[in-house]
């Protein structure tokens, strides 16, 4: 009986140094999509992956380094066997790597387009101290009310990514953020961390990005969907350029519905590419098992699975 697989990608904070490399070593077909990358970005993305610097974790760095290396494994396990995925899905930027898997995006016109999210997301948020922080041991209403009573203080603070039951990232200015993790806590939190980011994603203070982002989307993206996509912003699946364009427009601004697009599908098989930080997030959220494509080994075991 054959299986039902989904194809997940994940999103920025993913990023290491070191990430890729195996891929790079061993194949000349990562070796070529590694040089035309660079072409298309004018950016080395050999050094910015594999030697120590601090590029990698800027926005408009991080978000092309982490769809490169993620593009790299879906090409080498599309290159051993074609398959069609039941859906595809992927965490914030990895939403857009998605539609690489389903044919509407080609991977040099994804890695502009991401490369230019990043840039309007860093300018969205200059000069106001944004950021993010996760608050771990908390259930979603409680952590919502919170954020709603900071705001109904004059705060910027917004639920962001919704990881699993009891894991949330909010999103806001950094010092509202802090003002409130000791509410976070006395509501129950076990922590409430910032997160070393430079940008507050999923909340209107990106909302300055979205015109801009949609000209670049409706540039890129191709109507020609051989799988849907689930959406971070209502967990529904779509597949058309309209709604792509529409979605990924609105989930700058809009929180990542992560656990609730894993619980409301149903599959044999999840196969992420390039990480492994969906993997850990699924454990708790699905039955089904999550395979992690990172190095040439992993590619392997996980061809074993599904051949």
């Amino acid at each position: 009986m054959s299986k039902n697989i989904a194809f997940i990608f994940p999103g920025q904070g993913s990023q290491t140094v070191g990430m890729g490399k195996d891929f790079y070593e061993k194949s000349p077909l990562a070796q070529d999509i590694f040089k035309k990358a660079s072409k298309r970005l004018n950016i080395d993305m050999q050094s910015l992956l594999f030697e120590e610097n601090e590029n990698l974790n800027e926005t408009q760095f991080a978000q092309p380094a982490i769809l490169l290396v993620s593009a790299v494994a879906l090409k080498l396990f599309q290159e051993n066997i074609q398959i069609t995925p039941t859906f595809a899905l992927g965490h914030s930027l990895g939403e857009i790597t998605s539609l690489i898997s389903v044919g509407a995006l080609d991977i040099y016109d994804a890695l502009e387009l991401v490369r230019e999210r990043g840039l309007l997301m860093k300018k969205a948020c200059e000069g106001k101290n944004a950021g993010m922080m996760v608050i771990v041991g908390l259930d979603d209403e409680k952590s919502e009310n919170l954020c709603k009573e900071a705001r109904d203080e004059g705060k910027q603070i917004w639920a962001a990514n919704y990881n699993g039951d009891g894991q949330i990232v909010i999103a806001g200015l950094k010092d509202d953020l802090n003002s409130y993790a000791d509410k976070f806590k006395a509501a129950g939190a076990k922590r409430a961390l910032l997160l070393p980011m430079s940008v507050a994603s999923h909340c209107p203070i990106l909302s300055s990005a979205q015109a801009p982002l949609r000209e670049k989307l409706e540039t890129f993206i191709k109507d020609d969907f051989k799988a849907d996509v689930i959406s971070n912003i209502d967990a529904k699946p779509y597949g058309s350029k309209k709604e792509a364009v529409e979605k990924l427009e609105r989930q700058l601004v809009s929180p990542v519905l992560y656990k609730q697009s894993i619980r409301g599908q149903k599959t044999d098989i999840f196969i992420e590419f390039g990480g492994s930080v969906l993997k850990g997030l699924n454990k708790r959220l699905s039955d089904a098992p999550t395979f992690s494509i990172t190095d040439m080994a992993a590619l392997e075991e996980v061809l074993g699975q599904v051949k």
